[in-house]
């Protein structure tokens, strides 16, 4: 017999008509409703059209939800007397009442949720849920969502399942056995699917860095928006990652499936995806489906910090709608304007900083209305709720590229993340940052293109040696690395580099090598170590002079690193840039006892021109044809 007749004969008072179902719910109930893509359509309309035919049985009733994807009908004026919200997440189809006072919103961690309602500090009557079919044993999956729901039927006195054939059956946490059930109603229809596609060339150069960041055998988290997808097609290329997230969407089963995840180097459920609930299209309700590999768990265990940190090499990518620049986020407001909620992603963030070689990430497009607002700003907006605090964040990515926050004071973290805003906000920010005291109040800078940073010329280069180095243009924000790297050079180095006595290394002075001019002039850094690791061991420059269309050009080698190629690589470079830009040669002063140097300039073949003053060459190097 099939097991869903055989289990419908076993119990047949379970199902009842539905108006003799919902005629169980009385006034002032607190209904819970299942989550997102898992919402029971179906059963919720019908309930409705019984509200309809029934206005007087129910009043002031509660119902409670973490996301709508607009199936809301309790949300319509007309059930005004019968229904109010109280939803745990906001979403577009809620956010309007809510802000209207027309609906409840709870600002709780999604991980605490389950035991708010284990001890009934929000008691729920009902529970309107949908399930898979049940098995031979009797057992029905929760399918796409466990997340809360599970802690919700646990916790209702009365629940009511809407027995969908389409719903897929999960492995993990998420079954209820039919003799639990109150009621059930059969209804078969497609589980709702979701996809949000963010704009396809700045999500994929936030993609881009982003994969810069996540290392071959890392576990990784992702937020939902319409960033995640292209994020993780950025991935594909990777080896050995693991998931432990609450959200499951095409982008992680497209990841699965190209064999970059395979949970092999996790410290905590191996070789299984760890999740807690799923949106996405029907590709991915297919793939989880029966799927032992994937494993849907309650949200108290996926969202647990305490559980997260046991992840080694945990990376939280998540998204905000605006920060500030002392690294201060929220992605629950827009000032006082309700607009998502806390949700997970201050659970995973807080988890993965505790995590060993733990990462955490915010993603974000650096402005929002089409270009006419910043997304990083001064402060946060008044009345917004800051979702991340300061020490919560490592990495702040957007088009524009990586900032690095973790460690940093003031003064640096609002230099970073000016680096990284759109460059028409940038010369405001800094003004702004100014007035409030969060940088030097003589910060310069070179506002329009000739400022801003020309990210294609990094380049990664391997020495005669064997060392990996990255050689890039100054970013505005290098300050602090400039000063280190020139503090750790010794009194010979400093003298062969600028001909002076001169030790110290003051703001003033480190200006004139990270404000400058790209299209006038050049400074290249050979770097090693990633980001927030990284030092800087050699630096090159040029300046145009535009009388002769040649430039003056210099360089400088940490002294523990001479002898590893770093000066012939960027000496390399800096005439691959200048011979780019048309120009016909160097010229450069050298002391005569820096050997080292001149062997160098005479290693690159060109034409060279020398005098001697006063114990200094003074050198003119021409560019040979080819």
């Amino acid at each position: 017999m099939n097991p869903l007749k055989h289990w419908m004969s076993m119990y047949p008072d379970k199902f009842a008509s539905e108006d003799r179902i919902f005629a169980n719910i009385h006034r002032g109930d607190r209904i819970f409703i299942g989550t997102a893509c898992a919402e029971p359509q179906y059963l919720v309309k019908a309930f409705m059209d019984h509200i309809e035919r029934n206005p007087n049985q129910i009043f002031d009733a509660e119902i409670f939800h973490v996301w709508t994807l607009g199936v809301a009908p309790y949300s319509d004026p007309k059930f005004k007397n019968n229904f109010r919200q109280n939803s745990f997440f906001i979403s577009a189809s809620t956010r309007e009442a809510v802000n209207e006072g027309l609906a409840d919103y709870s600002p709780t961690f999604l991980s605490e949720i389950p035991d708010l309602f284990r001890r009934r500090a929000i008691p729920l009557d009902v529970a309107l849920v949908q399930t898979s079919p049940p098995d031979r044993h009797g057992f029905m999956s929760f399918g796409v969502s466990v997340d809360i729901v599970k802690a919700a039927v646990d916790a209702a006195t009365m629940v009511i399942v809407q027995i969908n054939p389409q719903m897929p059956r999960t492995h993990g946490d998420g079954y209820i056995h039919v003799s639990k059930v109150d009621y059930a109603i059969l209804h078969d229809e497609p589980i709702l699917t979701y996809l949000d596609d963010a704009d396809d060339d700045i999500a994929h150069k936030i993609g881009g860095y982003t994969s810069k960041l996540v290392e071959d055998g890392d576990t990784i988290q992702v937020g939902y928006g319409a960033l995640p997808n292209e994020i993780l097609r950025n991935l594909k290329d990777k080896k050995h990652l693991g998931i432990h997230t609450e959200l499951i969407s095409d982008g992680l089963v497209d990841l699965i499936k190209t064999g970059a995840v395979d949970n092999s180097r996790k410290t905590v459920n191996k070789g299984k995806s760890v999740v807690s609930f799923c949106m996405g299209t029907k590709a991915v309700y297919d793939f989880v489906h029966d799927n032992p590999s994937v494993q849907f768990r309650t949200i108290d265990y996926t969202n647990d910090p305490l559980v997260i940190a046991q992840h080694d090499n945990m990376v939280a990518i998540n998204s905000a709608l605006e920060i500030d620049l002392t690294g201060q986020a929220t992605a629950e407001s827009l000032g006082k304007k309700f607009y998502s909620s806390v949700g997970g992603q201050a659970d995973f963030m807080r988890g993965a900083m505790l995590a060993k070689g733990g990462k955490t990430i915010i993603t974000m497009q650096s402005t929002a209305d089409n270009g006419n607002i910043s997304r990083i700003v001064p402060t946060l907006k008044e009345g917004a709720s800051v979702t991340l605090h300061r020490g919560d964040v490592h990495y702040v990515i957007t088009e524009y590229g990586i900032a690095y926050l973790h460690g940093k004071n003031i003064r640096e973290r609002a230099m970073e993340l000016i680096s990284v805003a759109h460059p028409k906000f940038r010369p405001e920010l800094i003004k702004q940052a100014k007035a409030l005291n969060l940088i030097y109040s003589d910060q310069a800078f070179i506002p329009g293109k000739k400022g801003e940073y020309p990210e294609e010329l990094e380049t990664y280069r391997t020495t005669d040696q064997g060392l990996e180095i990255l050689l890039r243009p100054v970013k505005i924000s290098d300050e602090p690395l400039i000063k280190e790297f020139f503090y750790d050079l010794s009194d010979k180095s400093m003298y062969r580099r600028f001909l002076s006595v001169r030790k110290d290394m003051p703001h003033e002075r480190l200006q004139e090598f990270v404000i400058i001019n790209y299209m006038r002039e050049m400074v290249i850094l050979a770097t090693i170590g990633g980001e927030g690791m990284e030092k800087i061991v050699g630096i090159s420059q040029y300046g145009i002079n535009e009388s002769t269309h040649t430039a003056e050009a210099a360089f400088v080698v940490r002294d523990d690193f001479h002898g590893k190629g770093i000066g012939h690589e960027l000496l390399k470079y800096l005439t691959y840039l200048a011979k780019k830009n048309g120009l016909l040669g160097f010229t450069a002063e050298v002391l005569v006892e820096n050997t080292p140097m001149m062997k160098l300039f005479e290693k690159m073949g060109f034409n060279i021109e020398k005098r001697s003053t006063s114990g200094v060459y003074e050198m003119k190097m021409t560019f040979r044809e080819g």
